[in-house]
């Protein structure tokens, strides 16, 4: 799975937590950037990436996660 696979995928996720369609989400969005991205829905956001790649982010990699960007490097790395 690619790079822009992989956003493609986010996208739609990005948007049920968040509530806003109108979200576009790139490699460099960060917290900042999201209105409502606050630490509750950081959690169900980790939880519905989690599910949805089939994946388990280490609790060191949710710490250093800097932007959407980083997110995508872990699921390139650990999807099948």
């Amino acid at each position: 799975m690619n790079r822009e696979e992989i956003l493609e995928q986010l996208q739609p996720i990005f948007a049920e937590v968040f509530e806003d369609d109108t979200l576009v989400v790139t490699e460099q969005t960060t917290a900042a950037d999201v209105e409502k991205w606050d630490s509750l829905s950081h959690l169900t956001l980790i939880y519905e990436v989690e599910m949805n790649f089939g994946i388990k982010f280490q609790m060191k990699e949710i710490l250093e996660m800097q932007n959407v960007g980083a997110m995508v490097d872990i699921i390139a790395r650990e999807a099948k």
